[in-house]
């Protein structure tokens, strides 16, 4: 099974950068044969408006249950090289641990997946039908997956879709992802005068673009931590009471979490817990601000431009395509007249809430609390995976998100890993999520 997982991380497919193209299908044909091998009827690398697609199926029986399982192939880039203990592209284990790119994110869950379906398909207790689809793009935002589900809505057909590219909240504290908070993301673009000014002989006199970009991002957030943008908060689902007291029985410990990421205190909206701040209320952050003289030494500029990138994290009921019109319609309110002001909608995507009363999310209870002993929490997520509430859009299908990442396991990052003990639990949690699913009501 390693020397199989580690056929799909020696290539490296990293979506965000063109040279590596061909890497992008040679991935997707291996992850086509590992699919294949494992059991499935089919199996078809697919072209879309991007990086190809793998898509395979098992029928077992065409009046069973039908479960889509969806991963990505793509892995982020593994820069910087410098910081990594070993090759990022040539797995290795040592410390119970698997250390490469892609060994969680996402190539070492959707691993998981396949083998759990293989065990089943060997041992004749797959009792529904299983299809599988892989995209190369979730990295960069799924741009192609959207128009790919459009078209082969038939092709892509299930009564619910199955996902692993979560984590849990620990190792010893399992949990499944209830919910994923949306994006809206822009570039801000703030032009004074038509070139670079001396400071000494322009300054008091003319606007400054960047002290006018931070004046006009302060004024984006009010003193309580709140987005001050009109009408951003008209669809805004306050959490249910009895969610925010499930909330509050989280394990968290507040000293550890300022410890860990080395901070002193901390700040967020008025009146709710860190945790409910992180995952179930909206956010505002500069991501990138940029402009005038930053290299050695001084240089007395008065810059012609100032650029920043700022995103707001959104939840479940927010349209990120009305909030990215509020905002941008907001910025050019405020803005000065002695500055020119461009804001730029760069990307986005939906919230996500799973009903904890779904059928398969309480098979996938069944299986944490077979692999792990005990039975998992249910918690959302401040992240974003815009591409599960365009299933739910396109596709009219609900998605249990299966995760088995720990925040140990540093994705994205240099020396990203996966534990072999949580590897080994997350194919006896899938396998049982099936037997409960093959035997429950739609």
């Amino acid at each position: 099974m390693l020397d199989e997982l580690f056929s799909l991380i020696r290539i490296p497919s990293i979506s965000a950068k063109p040279e590596h193209k061909d890497d992008m299908l040679a991935c997707a044909q291996r992850w086509r044969q590992l699919l294949l091998e494992a059991g499935a009827d089919e199996a078809h690398v697919m072209p879309s408006a991007g990086n190809p697609i793998v898509f395979a199926q098992k029928t077992v029986n065409p009046d069973a249950k039908t479960v889509l399982v969806y991963g990505h192939y793509d892995v982020m880039p593994a820069e910087p090289l410098e910081l990594w203990k070993s090759e990022p592209f040539e797995p290795e284990v040592r410390d119970g641990r698997i250390w490469a790119r892609g060994a969680d994110d996402d190539k070492g869950q959707s691993f998981i997946q396949a083998k759990a379906f293989e065990y089943l398909v060997k041992n004749g207790e797959l009792k529904v039908n299983v299809k599988f689809i892989l995209e190369g793009e979730e990295e960069i935002g799924s741009p192609s997956l959207e128009g790919f589900c459009e078209e082969h809505k038939e092709l892509l057909r299930a009564d619910v879709i199955l996902v692993s590219d979560t984590s849990m909240l620990g190792a010893d504290l399992p949990s499944l992802t209830t919910g994923l908070r949306g994006l809206a993301y822009w570039e801000i673009e703030v032009t004074g005068p038509n070139r670079d000014l001396h400071s000494g002989h322009f300054g008091g006199a003319v606007a400054n673009p960047i002290n006018t970009l931070c004046k006009l991002i302060a004024r984006l957030t009010d003193g309580d931590g709140r987005i001050a943008v009109p009408g951003f908060y008209d669809d805004v689902e306050e959490v249910p009471q009895e969610e925010r007291e499930m909330i509050a029985k989280i394990p968290f410990d507040e000293e550890k979490y300022k410890q860990a990421i080395g901070v002193r205190a901390l700040e967020g909206e008025k009146g709710y817990s860190t945790l409910e701040r992180n995952s179930c209320r909206p956010s505002f952050d500069v991501c990138g601000i940029w402009g005038g003289y930053t290299g050695e030494g001084a240089k007395t500029v008065l810059p012609s431009k100032a650029y920043a990138k700022v995103s707001c994290r959104l939840v479940p009921h927010q349209d990120h395509e009305k909030i990215s019109r509020l905002v941008a319609d907001y910025i050019q309110s405020i803005a000065p007249d002695t500055v020119q002001v461009k804001v730029t909608p760069l990307h986005g995507g939906q919230g996500y809430v799973c009903p904890i009363s779904l059928p398969a999310y309480k098979a996938a209870e069944k299986g944490f609390e077979k692999a792990f002993g005990r039975k998992p929490l249910a918690v959302r997520r401040g992240g974003s995976i815009p591409i599960i509430a365009t299933f739910e859009q396109v596709l009219g299908v609900k998605t249990v998100l299966m995760g088995f990442g720990l925040e140990s396991n540093a994705i994205h990052s240099p020396n990203e890993n996966m534990p072999l003990d949580i590897w080994r639990k997350g194919f006896e949690a899938v396998v049982e999520f099936y037997r409960v699913f093959g035997h429950s009501e739609t």
